[in-house]
């Protein structure tokens, strides 16, 4: 019975190739929308992600409690060569780097600007920074000279200034709050992100800027790069909790920056808005093609009815029309996502300079095809379709015997 069933549904749904055709294809592309729009948010949330982590951030911080919301100067990560030691024997932690940070202004003879200064050490710093692959004039703290400044292209233009120009640091000392000043010469010149890493951050060497700062050898910030990406993001991971003693707290940059992952999980709500729209076009096309397809045998089903066919043998006869339909419509669909998203996985699409959430797109973004799209957008899309198909199948459990004969007249 089922195996007739199935034979008849092909048939039927066959006999207008030219409407199932555009019907499935109308599906298809709709599935192929989101396999394509699933790819292209992983591949946007891996690019920013690793955008945000590898330029500056690191996939976490320590810092002391408190830090973060004043940028006291004197608010230093307690207890340091034990925690820099615990670090050190850390088996997932690939690399780490020490900073100081704090607000300051910089000086030329054309103009003034306030800035982040931040301290670090250049043999590190390269693990968890992208600073010193966008030097765009001069070098990154080559040689051993402590006077030497790095700034971004944004800030050396408003100060006026070019590659040995010099410039004069001032900055308030730990605890007595005197000011302190540096005259620094500009060895280097970046360019990254947007305003807030070009044009207003200021890097030097961290023991000069820790003798600015009257902090002896101590420092506000420990960043941490993790052997897997994933612990980044992973806030029950127990390394938190262990480096967040002693008035001391690590964080995960889900926690520093709580924009972008909150533009992550509102990704994971706007593909159901557009599943919803998607499907709910999708609706017209199966309704209609069933209901054509219905229309075009009401004399075949007015005998059928007649010769003494049940209203639920009716009603299944178009469910599995609906199903074959599906079945039609998710591999035209998969072939069509697969073939899409495999392309643009190869070029790429260009969305660099764009900046959000705190985060500018720096290079192409390559969707990324994973099997999961590939299984359960078509299991919806044929539960979708059966369920559409109710209505039709309840329209032909219906029909009198009688009134279909005379309608194909």
């Amino acid at each position: 019975m089922w195996l007739i069933l199935i034979k008849l549904a092909w048939r039927n749904l066959f006999r207008n190739k030219r409407r199932t055709i555009i019907a499935s294809i109308a599906i298809g592309i709709g599935l192929a929308a989101l396999i394509f729009t699933d790819a292209l948010w992983v591949g946007m949330e891996e690019n920013m992600v690793r955008t945000a982590t590898a330029s500056f951030l690191g996939d976490g911080q320590i810092h002391r409690k408190g830090f973060r919301d004043t940028q006291a100067v004197e608010l230093t990560i307690n207890q340091l060569d034990e925690v820099v030691n615990g670090l050190s024997q850390e088996a997932t932690v690939e690399q780490f780097t020490p900073r100081t940070l704090a607000f300051g202004m910089i000086t030329s003879s054309a103009n003034v600007s306030a800035i982040s200064l931040t301290g670090v050490d250049p043999s590190t710093e390269r693990f968890l920074s992208q600073i010193d692959d966008t030097i765009v004039e001069g070098v990154y703290f080559e040689g051993d000279n402590n006077r030497d400044i790095v700034i971004g292209a944004k800030l050396a233009e408003l100060l006026e200034v070019t590659l040995g120009n010099r410039v004069v640091v001032t900055v308030a000392q730990s605890e007595s709050g005197d000011l302190s000043q540096e005259m620094f010469r500009i060895s280097g010149i970046y360019h990254l992100g947007g305003d807030a890493m070009s044009g207003g951050m200021a890097f030097v060497r961290l023991a000069k800027a820790q003798e600015m700062l009257a902090i002896g050898s101590a420092v506000h910030e420990i960043a941490v790069k993790f052997t897997d990406t994933t612990y980044g993001r992973d806030t029950d991971f127990p390394f938190w909790g262990q480096y967040s003693q002693g008035d001391n707290e690590a964080l995960s940059w889900t926690e520093i920056l709580p924009q972008l992952q909150a533009v992550f999980d509102m990704s994971k709500y706007s593909k159901y808005i557009m599943g919803v729209i998607l499907f709910g076009v999708v609706v017209f096309g199966i309704i209609n093609t069933l209901f054509m397809s219905l229309y075009e045998r009401m004399f075949e089903f007015g005998v059928l009815r007649a010769v003494g066919t049940r209203p639920f043998g009716m009603a299944r006869l178009i469910l599995f029309e609906a199903g074959a339909l599906a079945i039609v419509s998710i591999v035209l669909g998969a072939l069509l996502g697969f073939v899409l998203t495999w392309i643009f996985t190869q070029v790429g699409i260009d969305y660099t300079g764009i900046e959000m959430m705190g985060v500018t797109i720096q290079e192409l973004i390559y969707p990324i095809m994973t099997i999961e799209p590939f299984i359960w957008y078509p299991i919806w899309v044929f539960i979708f379709t059966i369920i559409t198909g109710l209505y039709p199948a309840r329209y032909a459990a219906k029909i009198a015997p009688a009134t279909a004969m005379r309608r194909s007249f």
